[in-house]
């Protein structure tokens, strides 16, 4: 546009229907007090006190709260949720665990809905904890299982936690095992804890449950896994999942798993691993999986096996903590963040072999 338009642009009157006029002011979606509100609560310093009061008195606020504590990297976050913790522990241990695997896509969540509602129906209050795998690259986490139970999520008395691996291996979280505690002592007499479903390398996730159901499909090859070690010889209980999609190969399946089965000696808890089919999506079979799982419970506590599992559990929290703490000590230990980046450059200029950098850098902590 030249000078001259410009000026004669400039000095033309706008009288068009196409005008624009003053919109109506939108008000705000959340209120000014609201927020105020908000941030003076978060202000707070919610004491242990005030904290275990909570949990003990079934405040889910309080509950989530702690539950965030424990999940914290920060130090002094840590510190005070041992604290709640400890306080919480005389009040915890009188849940039954469940812990709940399978691939992906074995209907994990679905499944565990079915089976929630049927416990809350059944005078029972149940908390989940739904591990979400955490990714590799961006360390974050969807956190979305909550979504695949919407029944459940809304149900007084059912109580569900997503919480995010973040690189743990097992199947679990690093700090399910203390979540379970805070859970328990809020009077949740069902915990229930859904790994991500990493196939073959669970340990973790069978050392904190005390009845642990692997979830199968059927005409999925997985039948052929039964041959094999690992999950298989952990499970309490294998259920074939949504056999009313095709029953016949849910019971071929089923068969396999049994004939399977035989081939491994007797577990130490005595107990003779069941195979059942079932149906998230119709409820076929749910009532019966919670009568195995109380079967195998008074079962296992006749012959003692019920209380020296969850000591040995405790003896495994023992030797983890460790490892945790001295992995934490040495990565946080002063001048450790420039140490190792010397170290790394030397590695990669081939003037040092890992392992005798790993050597010198554990020798300069002592």
């Amino acid at each position: 546009m030249t000078a001259e338009d410009k000026k004669l642009y400039s000095n033309f009157d706008y009288e068009t229907a196409l005008s624009v006029q003053d919109g109506v002011q939108q008000p705000e979606q959340v209120s000014n007090s609201y927020l105020e509100r908000m941030r003076a609560r978060k202000r707070e310093e919610i004491s242990v006190e005030e904290l275990v009061s909570g949990i003990l008195h079934g405040d889910r606020t309080m509950l989530s709260r702690a539950i965030t504590l424990v999940e914290s990297s920060l130090h002094v976050h840590q510190q005070k949720a041992q604290q709640v913790i400890e306080r919480c522990l005389p009040y915890s241990g009188k849940s039954v665990r469940l812990g709940i695997t399978g691939v992906p896509g074995a209907g994990k969540s679905t499944i565990i809905e079915a089976l929630g509602k049927y416990l809350t129906g059944h005078n029972h209050k149940v908390a989940v904890l739904a591990i979400d795998p955490s990714s590799e690259r961006s360390k974050g986490s969807i956190l979305g299982d909550k979504t695949r139970m919407e029944e459940l999520s809304v149900d007084p008395n059912a109580f569900i936690r997503p919480s995010p691996s973040a690189g743990s291996l097992g199947g679990v979280a690093r700090k399910t095992r203390e979540i379970i505690v805070l859970c328990e002592a809020a009077g949740f007499d069902v915990v229930i804890v859904e790994t991500v479903g990493v196939g073959q390398s669970e340990v973790a996730a069978h050392s904190m449950v005390d009845f642990f159901l692997l979830l199968q499909l059927a005409n999925t090859g997985d039948e052929l896994q039964g041959i094999k070690r690992g999950i298989m010889e952990m499970a309490d209980m294998i259920a074939i999942n949504k056999c009313d999609i095709d029953p016949v190969k849910a019971g071929l399946a089923a068969t396999q798993f049994r004939n399977a089965l035989h081939l491994f000696p007797m577990p130490d808890s005595q107990w003779t691993v069941k195979v059942q089919l079932c149906s998230a999506y119709t409820h076929e079979g749910v009532q019966d999986l919670w009568n195995n799982v109380m079967e195998y419970v008074a079962f296992t506590k006749a012959n003692g096996y019920f209380y020296h599992k969850r000591q040995q559990q405790n003896l495994r929290i023992l030797n983890e903590t460790i490892e945790n703490g001295l992995r934490d000590r040495f990565y946080n230990a002063p001048g450790m963040e420039e140490r190792l980046a010397q170290v790394s450059r030397e590695i990669l200029e081939n003037k040092i072999s890992a392992y005798a950098a790993a050597d010198m850098l554990l020798d300069s902590i002592k």
